[in-house]
C-alpha cells in the first residue's frame, strides 16, 4: 500500500539539510513502528521518497513524503504514532492513501507556493515603493536571468515560470514553477527583481516559507495545479 504524509518544518529543524531529514524519518519510521516496506537485495532499504527537498534556512507548512507499508491500522493511530517521535518543529499533518499505479510525488512536483517576509533590519528605506514596483517589473514581456547549471551559466527568461505574485500585510506571496527542469527558487526571483531595481539584495533579506507544493493534472493545453495531497484518497 502506498502512503502520502505531508508534514510541516519549523523552528531549528530549518537549518537540517535534506539528507538528513531523510535519515531522521528513516529513524522515526521504525521508532514510532510503522510497518513500512523494505526494497530486495543485498542492501534493502526502506521504500521513501520526498516531493522536493527544501532550502536551508527555508521554513514549511507543505511538505510530503511517500512510503510503501506492508499494513497499516486506522490512518489517526499511524499519525498519532509518528507524531509522538517527532523532534520540536516537525509535524505530520495529513495522510492518504495512493493508488498502486500513482506516481511518486517527486515526480509529479510542477509547481510551489512560498511566502516571502523581510527579516529585520533588511527592509528597503520606502516598503511601498518596492511592493508597487513589483507590478511593474512582472509587466515585463521577458525577465532575464543568469542561471548556473551544472555545464556553466546560461541565460533564461523566468516569467513563464512566475504563475503568481502577490503582496498583503507587508509579506509577499508567490506561486512559481518547481519542476525539475524548471525550477525558480524564490531567492532568485527576488534577486532578479533587485538587479532591475538597480541595487544589490541584501544577504539573507527574507524569511521565506513554503506553503503548499502542487502536481499538474492537466494536459499539453491547460495546466491544472493540485496540492500534492489531494493527489490520493485522504485518510480519516
Amino acid at each position: 500500500m502506498k502512503i502520502r504524509f505531508k508534514f510541516s518544518k519549523h523552528g531549528p529543524v530549518k537549518f537540517i539539510g535534506h539528507l538528513d531529514i531523510m535519515r531522521y524519518f528513516q529513524k522515526a519510521m521504525r521508532r514510532a513502528e510503522v510497518d513500512i516496506k523494505y526494497s530486495e537485495g543485498f542492501s534493502p532499504h526502506q521504500i521513501m521518497s520526498f516531493a522536493a527537498p527544501l532550502g536551508v534556512g527555508l521554513t514549511s507548512n507543505g511538505e510530503y513524503m511517500d512510503i510503501e507499508v506492508n499494513s497499516m491500522s486506522d490512518t489517526k493511530t499511524m499519525l498519532e504514532q509518528l507524531n509522538a517521535v517527532m523532534v520540536e518543529g516537525i509535524k505530520v499533518t495529513e495522510c492518504h492513501i495512493l493508488s498502486d499505479q500513482a506516481k511518486n510525488a517527486m515526480s509529479l512536483v510542477a509547481a510551489a507556493d512560498y511566502t516571502l517576509a523581510f527579516r529585520e533590519g533588511k527592509e528597503p528605506d520606502n516598503l511601498a515603493e518596492f511592493f508597487n514596483g513589483l507590478k511593474t517589473f512582472l509587466d515585463q514581456p521577458q525577465i532575464l536571468i543568469t542561471k548556473k547549471t551544472k555545464k556553466g551559466e546560461k541565460e533564461v527568461d523566468i516569467k513563464p515560470w512566475i504563475y503568481d505574485l502577490s503582496v498583503e500585510d507587508e509579506t509577499i506571496f508567490i506561486k512559481v514553477s518547481a519542476g525539475s527542469s524548471d525550477n525558480l527558487k524564490p531567492e532568485l526571483l527576488m534577486e532578479a527583481y533587485y538587479n532591475w531595481l538597480g541595487k544589490i539584495m541584501p544577504e539573507f533579506a527574507f524569511e521565506i516559507q513554503r506553503e503548499e507544493v502542487y502536481g499538474d493534472v492537466g494536459d499539453e493545453e491547460k495546466r491544472v495545479l493540485l496540492p500534492l495531497g489531494l493527489i490520493g484518497e485522504a485518510c480519516e
